[in-house]
């Protein structure tokens, strides 16, 4: 079986939110050819824990995907303390980016930035799932682009290497924090696609013009009958799109 560079995979997350630690090898096995990164989330590792990182990583090697990135989605949000405690608990696995909560303040991104001074500590800014109806009801100062610049500016620096910020603000914290904080992108969908719970979209192209540097798309792709298919689709449309410098 031929490998694959990381460097020559497509710049997607594909989040790996499967009904069981079988179906998810099956996925990854499936895109890990085609895509930098396989993102296990907080649903998954609540059921199979370290499993499905280990699941994740053997099923990309077998697809022939060397050195894939694995995105630990778990979104810490608790006292500096505990979150310290929580990033030191999976640093065996060596996941490429760890979510905390933008929300939960410097001192708690802090303290995970120091547990895992080899993974990229993610902040997350504001949900995607969220409206400016939602960020009027739960007291956050909107509107939402005001909102994740300001978590942005403080998660960087407080130790953050990456944000997540949906498609729509993507530009305006490109346009304020340094070339080398990854941003990544959730509420992905390509021209046409159902947005299923997600409020704030763009599609991939779009994304990566505005200065996303990784996009995470889920049933897009999962949810598609051929998913190696549909994966290397999203590729050949970032491909013609061209990526940021």
């Amino acid at each position: 079986m031929t490998s694959t560079s990381s460097a020559s995979r497509a710049p997607i997350a594909v989040a790996l939110d499967a009904p069981s630690l079988e179906a998810l090898g099956d996925w990854a096995e499936a895109v890990a050819p085609v895509v930098s990164t396989l993102k296990v989330g907080l649903e998954v590792f609540c059921r199979d824990g370290a499993a499905a990182v280990h699941e994740a990583r053997a099923a990309a090697a077998r697809g022939g995907a060397d050195g894939i990135g694995i995105f630990l989605d778990l979104k810490l949000h608790d006292i500096p303390a505990t979150v310290r405690g929580a990033a030191s608990a999976v640093a065996a696995l060596e996941p490429a980016f760890l979510t905390v909560h933008a929300s939960g303040g410097a001192a708690m991104i802090e303290a995970a930035a120091e547990a895992l001074p080899g993974t990229r500590i993610t902040a997350v800014t504001v949900l995607t799932s969220l409206g400016a109806a939602d960020l009027d009801a739960i007291g956050l100062r909107g509107p939402a682009e005001d909102a994740v610049v300001r978590l942005a500016r403080l998660a960087v620096s407080a130790g953050a290497r990456a944000i997540v910020c949906s498609p729509q603000e993507v530009a305006a914290v490109r346009a304020v924090v340094p070339g080398d904080i990854t941003l990544i992108t959730p509420g992905v969908r390509p021209a046409g696609a159902s947005t299923d719970d997600q409020q704030r979209v763009a599609t991939p192209e779009q994304a990566l013009a505005d200065g996303a540097d990784l996009l995470v798309i889920g049933r897009p792709i999962t949810g598609a009958q051929d998913r190696r298919s549909a994966a290397e689709g999203l590729a050949r449309s970032l491909g013609q799109a061209g990526s940021r410098g």
